[in-house]
Order: structure tokens, then sequence, then C-alpha cells
């Protein structure tokens, strides 16, 4: 037997020694790297193994008027999850469930055996009451989790609905500002988390762990409720007097851009989209519809004739005969054997085609073209929402003297309804367009501070204040004695355009079929409000925008500006009455007289006497303000003062 040597034991010691040192250090290392630079990234491996989250949707932001109303909100909504490995009795359970959701055993059964880690019952338990979620949690079922869910509610129902759009099941913006601003509105969700282990049963020692949503921002726009309820009013009532194919409503600070009101129909209730087609709710015409503007695109052309000098208006003159030769062609004007002679003023008040044409000629294409698209047309008006359309215009080069003439008043040519709001807005705020906007604010909804505030964004200078404060006059005019006398209101100094646009099809224009609008705005010394109608084919009516769609705007502006606080001005034009108007009188003071000197004054209104006495102490309305003829005075009698009231 060989003998090893005593130094060779000794070597082969002290190598398995320092061996072993290596060794044991270098498990130390991986042990010290794992736990400590790898700790975090393992422990979320095992986390994500062993957890499983409740999801907790976040709030959807608000959306609010500019005065703070609300017309977006949420309400809780929950949904049911399973987590089936942990269903001790899948049978038991099932048959609850269907009990409470009404839905067969069978799908239930499916549902809670399901070899997935969660499960959602869709749509029987998704976005349920909080009356059956109660139910549910009663059962205390294994495996079946409530989880906190929310829909949205608009609690005014159809109003304002093309412009708020909605959400979908999951909150996601679908359409509208819902969708524009579903970045900002929509937050953060968070999520309940409890363990289990490999057969996914819950792990009674480890604590449930719970991350909160982050609700949305949220959003207060420009919109005024009391406006937006005069338009949805008056559009309501212009559908059921006219039963038209469409009609559209729009008011906006001419000043700012800012939208006060906008709406179309038909409309829709953003809570039941599903109940009507999706050319409904997808079609937010305001924005989107492209039809020959008609006569309201004439104050473009006036607006250019003014600011490059083309025109007197009070002391040029036109002779109308009814109609001006073209290329060849005859352009009639509406009303059958003219105008006569009249001054450029009076072309204006009259909507006299041939006489524009003559101003479209004076300015030539070039410069037409150039105005027409320094107001905005061709473009979109940028504002924050989906779908807008650019319109149509003529390719300046495809442009004769029929198609400038045409263009003059406002045929052959293609543009949003927003466009001529924006571009009208420019031509009497002193000659700047603004872009229009929705998005007025947004807010913390833990602290309700002011995050961002937009800005009103000028665009470019297109028009003087001097001009600009012609055509104020010149439209003030329209609405005193012209076309536009239906939109006139006492005290108020409205100004406005009709128009009236056949309608087109396949290459031809349909008969008696037209869209008859009117744009106004107010007050003519300073405009704070300008509104656009335009109602789409109104039936057992004549299809005159004077006729259907100016004193549609003549309410939206009276009761728009009583409601935003502005004071009536001094200095009116006096109406041209018609042979259906009734005359206005000056409400007398009556104060200190007696019941019989009144009637010996034989005035145009009724009396109605309240008290005793000889003397009128008080009356109602007061002395100055102007009243329908055949209207009623309320007086109170008495000899001495009245008791408090």
């Amino acid at each position: 037997m060989k003998r090893v040597s005593f130094v060779t034991v000794r070597k082969r010691l002290i190598f398995t020694l320092i061996a072993g040192v290596i060794l044991f250090t270098i498990m130390m290392g991986r042990l010290w790297y794992v736990q400590v630079v790898m700790g975090d990234e393992i422990s979320e491996k095992a986390e994500d193994l062993w957890g499983r989250n409740i999801p907790f949707e976040a709030k959807r932001g608000e959306i609010l008027d500019r005065h703070g109303e609300v017309l977006a909100t949420n309400v809780t909504a929950p949904s049911l999850l399973v987590v089936p490995r942990q269903i001790k009795d899948p049978a038991e359970t099932a048959e609850k469930l269907s009990e409470v959701l009404s839905l067969s055993k069978e799908k239930a059964f499916e549902k809670v055996t399901k070899n997935e880690s969660i499960v959602r019952i869709n749509p029987e338990g998704r976005k349920i009451t909080n009356d059956l979620a109660n139910q549910v949690r009663l059962l205390k079922l294994d495996g079946i989790y409530v989880a906190e869910d929310y829909r949205r509610h608009y609690p005014k129902g159809d109003y304002l609905s093309h412009v708020l759009g909605f959400a979908g099941i999951d909150n996601q913006g679908l359409t509208g500002l819902e969708l524009f601003y579903d970045e900002f509105l929509s937050g953060e969700p968070g999520h309940v988390s409890f363990y289990s282990d490999a057969k996914g049963r819950r792990m009674p020692n480890l604590a449930d762990r719970y991350s909160p949503p982050v609700d949305g921002q949220h959003l207060k726009l420009s919109v005024d409720a009391s406006v937006q309820t005069i338009i949805e009013r008056e559009l309501d009532e212009a559908e059921a007097v006219y039963n038209p194919d469409g009609a559209i409503a729009i008011a906006m600070n001419p000043n700012t851009g800012e939208i006060l009101g906008m709406s179309s129909r038909p409309g829709f209730n953003p809570e039941h989209f599903q109940d009507v087609p999706p050319e409904v709710y997808n079609q937010n015409k305001p924005i989107w519809s492209q039809y020959e503007p008609g006569s309201t695109f004439k104050i473009i052309t006036l607006a250019a004739a003014l600011e490059e000098g083309k025109v007197d208006l009070e002391k040029d003159n036109f002779h109308d005969p009814g109609y001006i030769e073209v290329s060849g062609h005859k352009l009639r004007c509406w009303k059958k054997g003219g105008h006569g002679s009249q001054t450029f003023l009076e072309v204006v008040q009259n909507s006299c085609n041939p006489g524009f044409v003559v101003l479209g000629e004076k300015l030539g294409k070039e410069k037409l073209f150039n105005y027409i698209r320094s107001f905005g047309f061709g473009e979109e008006t940028g504002i924050d929402l989906q779908g807008e359309g650019k319109g149509i215009l003529f390719e300046e080069d495809a442009v004769g003297p029929l198609e400038l003439a045409t263009t003059a008043f406002g045929q052959g040519v293609s543009v949003t309804p927003l466009q001529q709001v924006a571009a009208v807005s420019a031509a009497i705020n002193g000659g700047n367009l603004y872009q229009p906007f929705l998005a007025k604010e947004w807010i913390d909804p833990l602290t309700g501070q002011t995050l961002i505030a937009q800005e009103p964004v000028a665009k470019r200078k297109v028009i003087s204040e001097e001009t600009s404060a012609q055509i104020r006059s010149a439209l003030e005019h329209v609405v005193a004695k012209g076309t536009g006398k239906g939109a006139f209101v006492d005290g108020y100094r409205v100004g406005g355009k009709t128009g009236t646009a056949q309608k087109a099809k396949d290459g031809r224009y349909l008969e008696n079929n037209h869209i008859v609008s009117f744009i106004g705005f107010a007050p003519a010394d300073e405009p704070e409000i300008v509104v656009y109608v335009a109602v789409d084919n109104p039936k057992d009516t004549l299809q005159f925008g004077g006729i259907v769609a100016a004193p549609i705007v003549g309410n939206i502006i009276e009761d728009s500006l009583r409601a935003m606080g502005v004071p009536k001005r001094e200095d009116q034009i006096e109406k041209e009455l018609m042979w259906n108007d009734t005359p206005l009188l000056e409400v007398p003071d009556l104060i200190g007289r007696t019941v019989r000197d009144i009637h010996e004054s034989y005035y145009d209104f009724s009396l109605e006497v309240e008290g005793e006495g000889d003397e009128v102490l008080l009356q109602s309305p007061e002395p100055g303000i102007r009243i329908q003829a055949g209207s009623t005075i309320r007086i109170y009698m008495g000899d001495k003062s009245p008791p408090d009231q």
C-alpha cells in the first residue's frame, strides 16, 4: 500500500480549505446579490405569481358648465369578479348566482369553473345596481368579489348631447368631448391585492394591499347652461312646428371664441345612445355639416368690398331689374321683378343677389377668395372636437365670371355652420378671427384648484375696426328694415343676415327643399353673442330664413342676453313694421293718477286694478318700458303708502 506523505496531505487540506472559502464567498456574494440587488424584482415576481388584483375604476372627471353646473358625472355601478380556484362548491355557487343575477345556471357554472385566475360575469354582472351588488355580498360566496365601478351619468338627458358625447362600458370616451379629452378625464385605475397559493386559495396570513385610483380632472366648459337651455327649448319647438329633416344652433362669444351653446336635431340621450342609429350620435352637425350657406355668406363679400373701398353703402346706387346677366346666364333675385333703384345699404337690407354679384365683380376673384380664406373658410376652425369639416371652395384656376358671381352671394361653395359663426364674429368684433373652443378650465378633483385655463386664441386680423363698424350698422338695418325683421328684439339692437340655400342631390338642386338660416348678433354697438340657426327642409311653411330661422334667433338672443345680465341699449333703429306686426308703445307714468283719468286718455292697453283708494301708488311694468299694444298693466290703488310687498 502506497503511503501518502504528511506534506501531500497538508497541501490537499489547504487546497480544500481555500476552495471551500472561495465557494462560500461566492455563495454569500450570490445570496447578497439576490437579496439586496434583485430583492425587489423577485418580490414583484412572487407577488405577480401569488397576487390577485380586484380592480377599482377611477372616477372620470366631471364636465361642468362655465358656472359650475354639472353636465356629466359618475354614479356607482359595481361589477362582479370570480376567482374560480377559490370556489369550494361550484354547483351551489352557480345556482345562487343565477338566482340573483337572472342568468342561466349553465352560464353561471361555466363562469365559476373557468380555467382562469379572474373571470368577469359579463354582461349580467357588469355595472350592476348597488341593490343587486348588496344581494351578492349577503350570499358570502367564496371566490366571488364585488369590484367598485362607475358608469357615466348625464343628469340633463339629451341636453348638449353631441358636444358632450358619451363614454362606453369601460368608461372610455367614445364620442364628443368625452373622446377628445379622454386622456385627461379618464384618470388611473386602482386595485385591492390579495395573495393566493398555487391552487388559487387565499393565503390568510398575508394582508390585502390597496392601491387607490387617481381620479380624472374636472373639465369646466365655456358653455353657459342658461344659454344652452334656451337653445334646446327653441330647437324642440322648431321640431314640433316645422317637422324638419334636421336643425342646428350655435351661440358664441364673438370677442373670445368661447362657445356658449351648441345643439342639433335629431338628438339623443348619451346614456341610451344604442337606441338611435349611429348616424345620429356620430354626426355633430354644427361642425360636421357642409352645405351652401346662401345669403349669410354675403357678409363676407360685404366685408371685402368695404375693406377694399369698392363701395359706399349710402352714396353708391344700384338698379335691380330682378336679375343680372353673367356669361350668358341670368342670375335672378329672390324678389320677382327686382327691387328697382336702391342704395347699396338697401342692397344689403334686401339681400339682393344681383347687387352682390356687382360687388364680387368689383373685387375680382383673387381679392374675393383671399378674403374668403382669410375669414377661415376652406380650413378647420380648430375647435376642440373631432370630425370637423373644412368646407369646399372653388379652385381659383377654375373660377370664371359665373363662379365668381355665384360665390359672391353664397352659392356654389360649401361651408360648415361653425365656420360661418367664426367668420361673422370676426366681421363684427373689430376684425379679429378667433379659434372657437369649449374647454375653458381644467380643475383638480381633490383641491378644486384650476390647473389650466384656456386663453382666447386670435388667429389673425382680417378687416379694420372701421370696416367692422360699418358691417354692424348695415346688419342692424337688415333686422330693423330688411329681410331679418323676425329677429328684431326691442332694446337689444340686433344685427344679422338671412340665408336660404337650395339643397343639391346628384348634381341638381332639389325643388322646395331648402336649408333656411339666420345669423344674428347683439348688442350691435358692442356685440356679446353671435347666434346661428339653420333649419333643414321645414314643412308646411314658406322656406325662407327670415320667416323660419330669424324669429328663433331673436328669441335665443333676447332670452340669452337677459340671462347673461346684459343691459338694453339706447339709440336703436326703429323697426319698420310689417302688416302682421303688433306695434310697441312706451308705458306712461301712471303714479298719482286716477283710474278714470287713465281711461279717458285712451291708452292702447288694459288695466288690472288692485287695492282700494283713488290714486295709483304702484304700477307694473314701470314707466318707460316698451310693451306690445293691447298688453295689460297692473296698478295698485290707495290713498297712502301701500303695505310692505
